[in-house]
């Protein structure tokens, strides 16, 4: 198939940050077919531990450059993002701006999240079916004031892809006059023989009491303020342990400053950023992920297939994944049910080992041709709308 013969798809997301979505939007891009798609995927920010990871027959191209490429002397750093925000806000305003940098005309145009639906719905290019992809439970308070317009967008896309089944039936059940378009759920792919050689690649240092290890972002929503806090209320109740925290965010100041307060920076620690979290996974005792809400979480997949028991909050799609006190352990978002839950953990030694028992054939769940075979036919059956 000749490059004008091809389906022409555009991606557009807001940057590289190392996290879920970024992973699913590293995944489509290496492995949706190019002999059927010429893709291209344009970023409002050139920025992240992810920017240099996309492959090289996808076009990049950006808005603006990212934090890694401004100068270390503060006045002119501050400058050079207070550029960058004036230009990213004409971006927005004007859709022109990105136009000229792509230049070109596509078939599908895919909002990889709702930060950025209004880019693609606002597209000058009036003839290419659009696409919105949806990772978050809408219903959960963190949207209330952002709601109303993230369902005015949905309702304007030609098809939405649910990363969860959670995701879909939560808006079915809580709004059932909303119109939407069409869509269907599409879980997430796992490079699963990546992911076994990214664990191999070294082993951290491990210290005689169990750890716990938790992959995300430092938001108040994944509910690492609230870990904390149980995490010494445990050590003051004679239950030792420590817990790993890897990811960067807004929360990381608030959160260093507290575990001082609290006197617990030996046996609580934040990593930040690690490009490959899954040595520190794979040699965990236990994954610990205490979100307030969820969609699909990628990491809790991958913590799966490293064979490592999940305590995680029942929300979002996380009871796709886990099965409660099977293939791991689901509890509350609350004080209470962390804290009884990673007392579960710490204390039930037949719970953990027939956890880890069922563990040893979880890869069986996972097929991921049929994740891409599915996000293919979506594309082409809009295509040739």
């Amino acid at each position: 198939m000749t490059k004008r013969d091809k389906i022409k798809v555009l991606f557009r997301h807001r940057s590289m940050e190392m996290g879920g979505v970024e992973k699913v939007v590293l995944s489509m891009l290496n492995h949706l077919d190019k002999n059927k798609f010429d893709l291209t995927i344009c970023l409002n920010i050139n920025q992240g531990e992810l920017r240099n990871e996309i492959p090289g027959h996808v076009r990049k191209v950006y808005l603006t450059a990212g934090k890694e490429d401004f100068s270390k002397n503060p006045i002119i750093h501050k400058l050079q993002l207070a550029k960058r925000k004036l230009k990213l806000r004409k971006a927005s305003k004007n859709p022109l701006v990105a136009q000229e940098l792509l230049n070109d005309l596509y078939d599908v145009e895919i909002a990889t999240t709702y930060a950025v639906y209004h880019a693609v719905l606002n597209s000058p290019n009036k003839n290419s079916r659009k696409i919105a992809w949806l990772h978050s439970d809408l219903t959960v308070s963190a949207f209330d004031n952002m709601r109303d317009n993230i369902f005015r967008n949905m309702q304007k896309f030609d098809y939405i892809i649910y990363g969860s089944r959670q995701c879909q039936q939560v808006l079915e059940e809580k709004y059932p006059s909303l119109q939407l378009p069409p869509g269907k759920v599409v879980l997430n792919a796992i490079p699963i023989e990546d992911l076994k050689v990214k664990a191999e690649a070294f082993i951290p240092e491990k210290e005689d009491v169990p750890t716990f290890v938790s992959v995300g972002r430092l938001h108040i929503r994944k509910g690492y303020r609230l870990l904390l806090e149980v995490h010494r209320q445990l050590l003051d109740a004679g239950y030792a342990h420590r817990i790993i925290v890897i990811g960067n965010g807004e929360d990381y100041s608030l959160l260093s400053s507290r575990i001082k307060e609290l006197g617990v920076g030996e046996s609580f620690r934040l990593l930040g950023t690690q490009l490959n979290p899954y040595p520190y996974v794979k040699n965990a005792d236990f994954y610990i992920m205490p979100s307030e809400s969820e969609g699909w979480p990628l990491i809790i997949a991958e913590t799966l297939i490293l064979q490592r028991p999940i305590l995680a909050t029942n929300v979002g799609g996380i009871p796709e994944m886990i099965d409660h006190l099977f293939t791991g352990y689901l509890t509350e978002y609350s004080q209470e049910g962390l804290y009884n839950g990673i007392k579960e953990f710490l204390t039930n030694r037949p719970l953990v080992e027939n956890i880890r028992e069922n563990l040893k054939n979880i890869e069986e769940r996972f097929d991921n041709r049929k994740i891409f075979d599915a996000v293919e036919n979506i594309i082409i059956n809009l295509s040739k709308k």
